[in-house]
């Protein structure tokens, strides 16, 4: 009877990781592309296909780390256990992610190579520091149980 009530609530959780994850993601996408287009909209930056001067990329990555810790605290609170785990995965999958831009950005980026590496640098970072943040949180909680 134990192994069948295990395996009864193994893919509901497997369900609720994922959805934790996806959340997280799209948390992060959408903050940073609605920045992207609010700074245009005010005429603070070009348009998005347009070559951002380094000044603005310094900015982009600044909001984009704060971000990526607000996405993957938002992943953090969601999982159903080991939220520091959930949002490491999510921060792998952004250092994939800015690895394959990286890559296929190389040559359109000249001289803006720093952007793609501090992207990359920045992704397990901020996904720790999201996790941290609410692992902190949980403390008093569970001192308080």
């Amino acid at each position: 009877m134990n192994t069948q009530s295990a395996l009864q609530v193994s893919p509901r959780r497997i369900g609720r990781s994922i959805l934790a994850v996806l959340a997280g993601i799209v948390v992060g996408i959408v903050l940073s592309v609605a920045t992207d287009f609010g700074l245009h909209a005010i005429g603070l930056t070009p348009p998005p296909k347009e070559r951002w001067p380094n000044h603005l990329l310094v900015l982009a990555t600044a909001y984009r780390s704060i971000y990526g810790v607000a996405a993957s605290y938002v992943i953090a609170r969601l999982a159903p256990n080991r939220p520091m785990g959930h949002a490491l995965v999510a921060g792998t999958l952004g250092l994939i992610v800015s690895t394959l831009g990286a890559i296929g950005g190389w040559s359109t980026t000249v001289g803006q190579h720093w952007y793609s590496v501090v992207l990359l640098l920045t992704a397990l970072p901020t996904a720790w520091t999201g996790a941290k943040l609410r692992l902190l949180q949980m403390e008093p909680q569970a001192k308080a149980a």
